[in-house]
């Protein structure tokens, strides 16, 4: 009995780990060509330095995150509505959040009724959007800001060699 507690303990942090992501869109956002993004994470610790790459293969999408000596901290691909590791790097469910948001911010705003369940996102009339806690801002063509109370924030600034 002494051990079944832990395990139970153990299995409900993982169902309230799963249940606390962003959720997916039912297909991911037309990307024509790769996109790269410099990415700086603030957490209440600070802030860090990133660079993203989003690259389109077919009806799927890598998403490859690297801190500036170009070491990866989080490889995913995004096939049919659901993420799979890509390497062998360990899971990341921060990155994972921050990936399926990101899946959000560039879902074009037509798309949206189509990819995204009713009731669990909002449009402003500014251009910015909401997707659960998470809020998603637009200051400029080539950048994106995310954020969410508990959460770490994102600036991303497209770089000039992948804009559309």
């Amino acid at each position: 009995m002494t051990l079944l507690r832990p395990l139970l303990l153990l299995a409900g942090l993982l169902l309230a780990a799963c249940a606390s992501q962003p959720p997916l869109p039912s297909s991911p956002p037309p990307l024509d060509r790769a996109r790269v993004y410099q990415v700086e994470r603030q957490t209440p610790a600070g802030s860090d330095a990133l660079l993203l790459a989003i690259q389109p293969e077919g009806r799927h999408l890598r998403f490859s995150l690297f801190d500036p000596l170009g070491v990866p901290q989080a490889r995913q691909q995004f096939i049919d509505g659901a993420w799979q590791a890509d390497g062998l790097l360990p899971p990341n469910p921060q990155a994972r959040a921050f990936f399926a948001v990101l899946l959000f911010a560039l879902t074009p705003a037509a798309q949206l009724p189509r990819a995204y369940a009713a009731g669990g996102w909002q449009q402003a009339a500014d251009g910015s959007r909401t997707l659960e806690d998470w809020q998603v801002r637009y200051p400029a063509a080539d950048r994106l800001e995310l954020q969410a109370p508990d959460q770490p924030s994102y600036r991303l600034i497209l770089l000039p060699e992948s804009a559309p």
